[in-house]
């Protein structure tokens, strides 16, 4: 049996040529139902704004991100809870990289995202540009995706108005909102990765708030292609008959103050199984439903002076989405919604929070890693991915940031990103490990009967030189590759030499 000893990055490793590291995890398959992410598009902050410039949603007109915390070196928003990454804009493709990979890694099977329509309107235009990009990453990273409409904005168009050009009122308004829902089919439904059930697109609506008779979304899907009449789902209840069912969500309203809380409202443990119950049976003569499971609420509106808090749920250590999670991977539910990635305002995130010096404290991947169990148990026993991978994305996140403009390591970050979403983490892993190190890598060994050939991955911004040898004292050059942005490939015959060694070095 020829054996290889191969030298990369100062590190030797003895590799039988029998045995070959394409033997990955295989991506994970979707389960019976899938599992999405609402997710909010709305966030700006210096990278689309420029200077120093937050958006509201990092800010609520109260909060100045550009106070640093001397002890932390957290940046004051408005929320509870912190991004392991920071605040950040939600155009920023390295962001949307980072936000589709940590789903993929967590076992979730795409985003619906909170939708205000296309109007150059307030900030409606700028969360569509958002909502598009976001569409992207998730078909890059194999996941589905959908879209919760706010026809709240309609209203806010009749109340607020002409704006620049846009002029809605109470005799137009169903026909702006057919409008609208052409774009969708045009923009989003026309996706192979729009999620859909029983062959029609899944299209939640938050409310209905300004259209609330089912003859008057009739009226707005019928613009539509018959293969696009949607499945449609509004807020705790049907809206029968254009309605296909409803979802539920954090039920706020419950809340109440109590002795330990007189100023805070609380959602206790009992009111909130009380309201899923009563959903799940309300639920069950509907066409189809989609269940959301929520980690906890806690808002920054009260501190930022903007109204009253609508409540608190408390965590309980996890338990919360434990039990939420359950209900919905066990119920009759057709989809499965997660309230929220990212609502930092409601602090309702399972995105990984922490501190700025304390990187353990909040609640960093207890969520995703709850997510993964879960998926695991109900939906997929083979699913491959597990907390350690987490860490994954926010590596590459970093190396996006280190070597932003740097072509050849960015190829390999790409490399990386195809290798990562393909369950390939062990290669990717060890590739991540090289540019963080500054060192070239070996991988993907493979050899038949007369030649082998290896992958050469990490840092590669200057090239690589491929250094060959029969007794470890004399070393010859057997290839150079220059800095370039395709993967670089070293094949070799080993017909002449019965044992041959190789390292690799910049």
């Amino acid at each position: 049996m020829n054996i290889a000893k191969l030298k990369c990055g100062g590190v030797l490793a003895w590799v039988v040529l029998a045995f070959f590291l394409h033997l990955m995890p295989s991506a994970a398959d979707a389960g019976p139902k899938p599992v999405m992410v609402h997710y909010m598009p709305w966030f700006q902050a210096p990278y689309s704004l420029g200077a120093s410039t937050w958006g509201y949603h990092w800010t609520l007109n109260h909060f100045n991100p550009n106070q640093i915390n001397s002890t932390n070196g957290e940046r004051a928003v408005a929320s509870w809870y912190y991004p392991m990454i920071g605040p950040y804009d939600s155009a920023d493709p390295v962001v949307l990289e980072y936000h589709v990979l940590l789903m993929k890694l967590a076992g979730i099977d795409g985003v619906i995202v909170d939708w205000y329509g296309p109007d150059n309107y307030y900030d409606y235009q700028v969360n569509n540009q958002r909502t598009l990009a976001i569409l992207n990453y998730a078909a890059k990273a194999g996941l589905k995706f959908s879209l919760c409409y706010e026809d709240a904005t309609i209203r806010a168009e009749t109340n607020g108005g002409c704006m620049n050009g846009v002029c809605v009122n109470a005799a137009n308004a169903i026909a702006h909102a057919q409008s609208e829902m052409l774009y969708v089919q045009t923009n989003y439904f026309s996706y192979s990765n729009f999620l859909k059930w029983n062959n029609q697109p899944v299209f939640l609506n938050f409310g209905p708030q300004y259209f609330s008779a089912s003859s008057d979304w009739a009226s707005i899907f019928s613009v539509l292609n018959s293969s696009n009449q949607p499945a449609f789902f509004t807020e705790n209840n049907r809206l029968s008959p254009a309605g296909t069912g409803a979802f539920d969500w954090p039920p706020m309203q419950l809340s109440h103050t109590t002795p330990q809380s007189p100023t805070e409202p609380v959602l206790s443990d009992s009111a909130m199984n009380g309201y899923l119950t009563s959903f799940d049976q309300s639920a069950a003569s509907w066409p189809a439903y989609v269940s959301t499971a929520f980690p906890r609420f806690h808002d920054a509106y009260a501190q930022a002076g903007v109204g009253s808090s609508y409540g608190y749920l408390d965590d309980q250590s996890g338990n919360t989405l434990r039990e939420t999670l359950a209900r919905a991977m066990t119920n009759a539910s057709a989809v499965i919604q997660i309230a929220t990635w990212n609502d930092y305002g409601e602090g309702t995130i399972i995105e990984p929070t922490a501190s700025g010096t304390e990187p353990t404290t909040e609640y960093g991947y207890t969520d995703l890693g709850i997510i993964q169990d879960f998926r695991r148990q109900y939906l997929d026993a083979t699913f491959p991915y597990h907390t350690n991978d987490l860490a994954l994305a926010l590596r590459l996140y970093n190396l996006r940031r280190q070597y932003l403009n740097n072509p050849p390591v960015y190829a390999e970050l790409d490399r990386i990103f195809t290798n990562i979403v393909s369950g390939k983490t062990g290669v990717a892993g060890l590739e991540l490990t090289g540019i963080e190190s500054s060192s070239p890598v070996i991988y993907n060994l493979a050899a038949g009967t007369n030649q082998m050939h290896f992958s050469i991955g990490g840092y590669l911004a200057s090239g690589a030189q491929v250094q060959m040898s029969t007794n470890l004292a004399n070393w010859q050059i057997a290839q150079t590759f220059s800095a370039g942005t395709n993967l670089v490939i070293f094949n070799t015959d080993t017909t002449q030499v019965v044992s041959r060694f190789f390292k690799v070095q910049q």
